[in-house]
């Protein structure tokens, strides 16, 4: 676990990076690849004079050519938004606001999570699709000719499912397409909002898209049917139903794992998914009637080094969108579960069930997964066996009494099922540190004058000379 923390200074400015840099579009695809013209009819009939351009990493080689097309067919101001707070997929109104932009365009992929506090229009990449690579590789996987068939595709092949379908519909009459669903009143897709396809249990899903969130999310949420997937990229086919009951497998034990824990940190990975603050008092709720001490954090992209930096907390939960909530928590020095995960582990009335859900507003009063607190009443505490630990464990600490322990800051929770119950708290775990930070001491040291301090870098300051 030593690498992901720390590295040797040499490494990092001898390493080689692989670069591949997209090419430059050419100012005559410019305007259809970009729908430039119908986002300055957009910008135009709405009056916006600021217009935040929000592009991912592949596409900023296009940035500058794109706002300088914009400026010149519309009176707005534009702004190129490069690197997110959070991912790519989901709209920066953070960012956006620092600028006081009246709107957001959104390029490449997205997650199409609702926004409420800028209108945003989505302009998706017409990535290529080999139509009759794809309609071969879609006749080898489906020999059965009358299968009840869904198709799940990328928001950037939008633009191709309508020949695929004229393509496959005549030959496979049970096969059905999704439609692109644009959530919410300030959400925009080339001015149209469709109705969204979902599967039932007995259907095939086909997915047209790479290995990745996408597929992932897709796979995750309906796991109870069979998918296959093309990628449009190395135009090939697969059957993707093997890695499903073991990735399910690994999310079970990090809920075993929030079952055991009794510090959760809440880690806030999106400030523009709509009703965010909405799941993150309800995750408090839930955590506090669970009997667990719950800490917020802000901190943007996520990696390795930031989380170990808190080493009281025993496992996270992260507030993102659908398709950055399902985390590879593997390399991180404690798991990270989503909120739907912390609600089984915490909520005895919603259990582990084949049902997956990836959007937390699901979870929200309303939503279509919403399953109310358990009441708590006094002496009403069950205990169970951890599958971890082997220990067991109260999932109603509320009710328990508590009683002044001689570790000083920490309390003993006593109740009648179980002896005694420790609830450690970061406060418990920061008692027990050799280091717990700069120490005030207000009034035990003498007042100086301010002297020069050392000059340098800490790698190698003036005054130590060369080695």
């Amino acid at each position: 676990m030593a690498d992901p923390f720390s590295s040797s200074s040499e490494t990092v400015i001898q390493r080689v990076v692989d670069v591949s840099l997209k090419e430059n579009t050419p100012a005559e695809k410019l305007v259809e690849l970009y729908q430039i013209t119908k986002t300055c009819a957009f910008i135009s009939e709405h009056h916006f004079g600021k217009v935040a351009l929000q592009f991912p990493d592949e596409l900023l080689v296009d940035s500058a050519a794109v706002a300088a097309e914009i400026e010149r067919n519309s009176q707005a101001k534009t702004f190129i938004l490069g690197d997110t707070s959070y991912g790519s997929c989901c709209v920066d109104e953070i960012a956006a606001e620092h600028i006081g932009a009246d709107c957001i365009v959104h390029y490449g992929n997205a997650c199409l999570s609702p926004s409420k506090r800028l209108p945003v229009m989505y302009v998706f990449e017409k990535r290529t699709l080999d139509m009759e690579k794809c309609a071969a590789s879609f006749r080898e996987l489906y020999a059965d000719t009358q299968t009840h068939i869904l198709l799940l595709y990328d928001v950037n092949y939008d633009h191709a499912i309508g020949d695929l379908l004229t393509l496959l519909s005549p030959e496979y009459p049970n096969l059905v397409a999704t439609e692109l669903v644009v959530e919410g009143e300030n959400c925009y897709s080339h001015g149209r909002i469709n109705k969204e396809t979902r599967p039932s249990e007995d259907d095939n899903s086909q997915t047209i898209c790479p290995e990745g969130a996408t597929l992932r999310n897709f796979m995750m949420t309906w796991n109870r049917c069979l998918f296959c997937s093309f990628d449009p990229a190395s135009m090939t086919g697969r059957v993707e139903s093997v890695n499903v009951n073991r990735a399910l497998m690994k999310r079970y034990y990090a809920i075993e794992r929030a079952k055991d824990a009794n510090v959760v940190g809440i880690l806030v990975g999106t400030l523009g998914v709509a009703d965010y603050l909405a799941i993150i008092q309800q995750l408090k709720e839930t955590l506090h009637r669970a009997g667990k001490k719950s800490y917020m954090f802000a901190m943007g992209k996520l990696n390795v080094p930031k989380l170990a930096n808190f080493l009281e907390i025993d496992i996270f939960v992260l507030i993102a969108c659908p398709e950055n909530s399902l985390l590879d928590s593997s390399m991180f020095y404690k798991p990270v579960v989503t909120p739907f995960e912390m609600e089984v582990a915490c909520n005895r009335k919603r259990e582990w069930s084949e049902e997956y859900v990836t959007d937390f507003r699901h979870l929200l009063p309303g939503g279509q997964s919403h399953v109310p607190m358990a009441d708590q009443q006094e002496g009403d505490d069950e205990t169970d066996v951890s599958l971890i630990t082997g220990a067991l464990r109260s999932r109603n600490l509320l009710s328990a009494e508590p009683v002044v322990s001689s570790f000083g800051s920490s309390v003993v929770l006593r109740n009648q099922t179980m002896t005694v119950a420790d609830a450690n708290s970061a406060a418990t775990f920061l008692a027990g540190r050799s280091w717990r930070g700069l120490e005030q001491k207000l009034g035990e040291t003498p007042v100086v004058k301010a002297v020069q301090g050392r000059r340098g870098i800490a790698i190698a300051y003036e005054d130590e000379g060369a080695s």
